[in-house]
């Protein structure tokens, strides 16, 4: 994983000036979009395209400041369809138009090329099963919710706060499936898990097809797969917060396999009355790879 990493820095610094086909990088590194996205952005801290659009902004910038080409031709070479459009990305990356860092040679705020190596990790066991599973539904109420990646997720939050004692209890009735229990299902997440773009949000439980389900109820179908269960406990959400950022640097890197689309879903196995520590199951779908 780390040499298909750099390599793919590699390979983004060969086409800062065209379109990145990450599909066909992905290919080319003998692993999948889904996959590449997933991992880039939980090592790096940045979604892909935020490091191609900071890299391709540092990288202009130098064009800026020397004056050699006009403003139009800089935008063009970099795949913006006019100065306008550039000065925005620009403007969001430094801080400044280029106007101003054409005229005061700044300020410019460089992404430095990033370089991944492999660091001693794993001191601590994971508690990890894999199981294979049938096709089977999630059945609850869904939300579209922004994505949050530390602490507890406020438009969550209140949401499964609106739902009443009654109504979790039904939902419990309903499920006659693994994962057990109420289960906090995310799916339709952008692929570059940028902090507050939407994903859609489901709180209820696993069914068979020999359950009919309340016309009230939102439904996911999930396929057939392979799933890679992690298990921790401790203060909730951080623990699983946690779980998550180990399973990228610590378990896909030393294991044949690798995420596929699907949903991920997290069971509550335990946990305090007030919620402050858990007892949680990560499913995350998984093929090999």
């Amino acid at each position: 994983m780390i040499a298909w990493l750099n390599r793919l820095v590699d390979l983004v610094e060969e086409n800062l000036t065209e379109e990145l086909d990450v599909v066909r990088l992905a290919a080319a590194l003998g692993t999948t979009e889904y996959h590449l996205r997933r991992m880039f952005s939980s090592l790096a801290g940045m979604p892909l395209s935020e490091y191609v659009r900071r890299r391709r902004m540092t990288v202009a910038a130098a064009e800026v400041v020397t004056g050699s080409t006009d403003l139009l031709g800089i935008a063009v070479r970099y795949g913006y369809g006019s100065a306008e459009a550039f000065g925005r990305a620009f403007q969001s990356v430094h801080g400044a138009s280029p106007g101003r860092a054409r005229r005061d040679g700044g300020p410019l705020r460089t992404q430095p090329r990033l370089t991944f190596r492999l660091t001693v990790e794993g001191a601590r066991p994971m508690d990890v099963r894999i199981v294979t599973r049938p096709a089977s539904r999630l059945a609850g109420h869904a939300w579209r919710v922004p994505l949050v990646h530390h602490g507890v997720n406020p438009v969550i939050r209140q949401h499964v706060a609106d739902l009443s004692p009654q109504e979790h209890l039904r939902l419990k009735a309903l499920g006659d499936a693994e994962p057990h229990g109420l289960l906090a299902v995310s799916t339709d997440i952008d692929p570059d898990r940028r902090e507050g773009t939407e994903l859609t949000y489901l709180h209820g439980v696993a069914v068979t097809d020999a359950v009919a389900v309340p016309d009230d109820l939102d439904v996911v179908t999930v396929a057939a797969g392979t799933w890679a269960v992690f298990r921790a406990a401790g203060p909730y959400p951080d623990t699983l917060q946690a779980v998550w950022a180990a399973t990228a640097t610590e378990w896909f890197p030393s294991n044949p396999w690798r995420l596929r689309p699907g949903p991920e879903v997290v069971a509550v196995i335990d946990r305090a009355d007030d919620f402050s520590t858990a007892t949680v199951e990560l499913w995350l779908p998984v093929e090999g790879a």
